[in-house]
């Protein structure tokens, strides 16, 4: 039984994404529908067998490449940080890179990391390092501020 074109487009987004409610919501299904779709859609033999030949040959009708790159750049732009770094790894993961391919320095970690929070915002970045499990409570400005204050008057008593 051969494939439908939605069906083939929902193999094909599925190959890149690994995500079925997004994929059936690509290849034209109901997005109220979507998640119960891609489930149906998972569980047939002649699907699994389309999706184990894209994944062996990585061949769709679509230029791939081109349409993650234009995801990102106008996910970049419109400052949808979430929807630009998922490109980014769709894109990655397109090209054939993966985490263990990737060599990089410290350096270039720390720059990527200080762009990443430039574009997310302090107050963001704040949250964020808040919610790390090695976190540990920074002062506040004004707790810094009150600090330097107790320190310069013990040193201006010490020095009366």
């Amino acid at each position: 039984m051969s494939l439908n074109k939605q069906q083939e487009v929902f193999c094909q987004h599925y190959t890149l994404s690994r995500n079925g409610t997004e994929s059936a919501k690509q290849a034209g299904y109901s997005a109220v529908a979507a998640a119960n779709q891609a489930s149906r859609l998972l569980k047939r033999e002649d699907i699994k067998v389309r999706l184990e030949e894209l994944e062996a040959t990585f061949e769709t009708e679509i230029d791939v490449i081109r349409e993650l790159e234009k995801q990102y750049t106008y996910a970049n732009t419109q400052g949808h940080t979430n929807s630009a770094i998922k490109a980014l790894e769709m894109l990655s993961r397109a090209r054939g890179n993966s985490p263990d391919n990737i060599q990089q320095s410290s350096e270039s970690l720390e720059k990527e990391i200080i762009r990443c929070m430039e574009i997310l915002g302090e107050e963001k970045v704040v949250e964020l390092v808040a919610n790390c499990n090695w976190n540990y409570s920074l002062p506040t400005l004004e707790e810094q501020a009150e600090a330097e204050e107790i320190v310069i008057k013990q040193t201006v008593d010490e020095k009366n």
